[in-house]
């Protein structure tokens, strides 16, 4: 079965500072039929205005991962980490017994344009810890490169969850498969631009919410950049 949710159907919040879609029941915004989708838990497309941003703020039991799409996000923590993270590269964090870290935009003039995705972990109270690693697009053109998995298999982000993350870049004739286990479920959130999931047609924003499937098909992408999760249902 396969369930589509548009994406004006989202949650929305404006901060002035920060402009926020919500997949997922968050902070002031709360839609019952919508709290997470197996150990998904929160997929944020935020806005960040210039020179502005996050400030200290404390995490614990979650296994978070920033994905940029435009712009930079200047990240630092209680772990000692000062990073900047652009587009093409994935960030997780481990939050585990507790961190606290912010999140800035510092550039004068340009927006910071990412998305902020909660897992739920399968351990608790692990201790904090941190990943970044670049993919290029040259690594996900017309194929659904692995980039967050609880083994690091391929090259990917380390999670302490039971959920792997792809993300592709796809147009014209590309196309990807992969086949889904019955016990599972599956989330494809388009980042942008335009594909085909199973023959159902998403733009950018929209999801398909995927359960008692036996394969997921990508096709008729049209600059498309998407990202799929493996989930523990």
């Amino acid at each position: 079965m396969l369930t589509i949710r548009k994406s004006q159907e989202r949650g929305f919040a404006d901060h002035g500072w920060l402009k926020s879609f919500h997949s997922f029941s968050f902070a002031g915004y709360y839609d019952p039929q919508h709290m997470g989708w197996g150990n998904l838990r929160v997929i944020n497309e935020d806005r960040i205005a210039p020179g502005t941003g996050f400030g200290t703020h404390g995490h614990r039991d979650m296994e978070i991962i920033s994905y940029v799409l435009s712009g930079e996000l200047a990240h630092q923590d209680t772990l000692g980490n000062v990073r900047a993270i652009a587009p093409g590269e994935v960030q997780r964090m481990s939050a585990g017994s507790g961190v606290q870290h912010s999140e800035f935009n510092h550039a004068p003039k340009a927006s910071t344009h990412f998305l902020q995705i909660w897992i739920e972990p399968s351990v608790q109270g692990v201790a904090p810890s941190y990943e970044q690693k670049t993919y290029a697009d040259s690594e996900k053109r017309g194929v659904l490169r692995l980039v967050a998995s609880p083994d690091g298999a391929q090259g990917s982000v380390t999670i302490h969850a039971d959920a792997r993350l792809y993300a592709g870049l796809f147009d014209g004739s590309q196309t990807a498969q992969i086949s889904l286990a019955p016990d599972r479920k599956s989330y494809v959130h388009l980042v942008r631009g335009e594909v085909d999931v199973n023959g159902v047609a998403l733009a950018a924003g929209d999801a398909a919410m995927i359960e008692d499937e036996r394969a997921l098909r990508l096709d008729h992408g049209r600059q498309a950049e998407v990202l799929v999760f493996d989930l523990a249902a």
